[in-house]
C-alpha cells in the first residue's frame, strides 16, 4: 500500500518535469523558428540549479539572517530610487538596505517608504505625512563596516506596494 503511494506520487513528479520540458523545447521552438538544443537547454537547467543548491547558497540564505547595514548615500540614493518608480518623494528615514554578502562589493536589497503627489480636491491642496507606498529595490554597494556605500548607477526598482491603512504605530527616528 505504501510502496503504490510513493510509486504513484514519483509518477506524478516524473510527468510533471516531462510536460515542463516538452512545453519549454516547443515553446523555444516556437519562439525561435529554430530545433532547440535538447542537451544545451538541459545542461543550462542543471547547472542553474547546481549552482543554487551549493552548501554556500544554502547556509547564507536558509540559516543566516541578512545583516542590515546604514546607506551612507542615503539623498542620492533617495533621488534615485524616486525617479525610477515616479513617486513624489521618498522618506530618507526610511531607508534600509539589507545584504547576506561579506565581502567589500555586496548585492543590497533596499527599502524605503515613498510619498504620492499631494491630492488636489475641491481647491485644496492635501499634503500628508504618511507614507503611499513602500518601495523595494536592489543595487551594488561597496561595504565599510556597518554601511553600504550605494551604487546609484545600478539601483534596480523590483516592486513598489501601495500601502492602505497605513499603521499610525510606525514611527521614523530623524536624529
Amino acid at each position: 500500500m505504501i510502496m503504490s503511494t510513493i510509486f504513484k506520487i514519483l509518477l506524478v513528479i516524473l510527468l510533471f518535469i516531462g510536460f515542463f520540458e516538452v512545453g519549454l523545447l516547443s515553446s523555444y521552438t516556437i519562439i525561435t523558428s529554430d530545433a532547440p538544443d535538447v542537451k544545451g537547454l538541459v545542461d543550462f537547467q542543471l547547472d542553474y540549479l547546481s549552482s543554487l543548491l551549493t552548501p554556500e547558497n544554502i547556509n547564507n540564505v536558509l540559516l543566516k539572517d541578512p545583516d542590515t547595514l546604514n546607506v551612507t548615500n542615503y539623498e542620492d540614493t533617495a533621488i534615485v530610487m524616486r525617479n525610477l518608480s515616479n513617486v513624489d518623494g521618498v522618506n530618507i528615514h526610511s531607508l534600509n538596505a539589507t545584504t547576506y554578502g561579506s565581502e567589500d562589493k555586496i548585492e543590497v536589497k533596499i527599502t524605503g517608504f515613498a510619498y504620492s503627489a499631494p491630492n488636489n480636491t475641491k481647491g485644496q491642496i492635501v499634503i500628508s505625512t504618511i507614507p503611499d507606498y513602500k518601495l523595494v529595490a536592489t543595487a551594488q554597494g561597496t561595504k565599510n563596516g556597518n554601511s553600504v556605500d550605494v551604487d546609484v548607477d545600478t539601483i534596480k526598482i523590483i516592486s513598489i506596494f501601495k500601502i492602505y491603512n497605513y499603521n499610525e504605530t510606525i514611527s521614523f527616528n530623524f536624529t
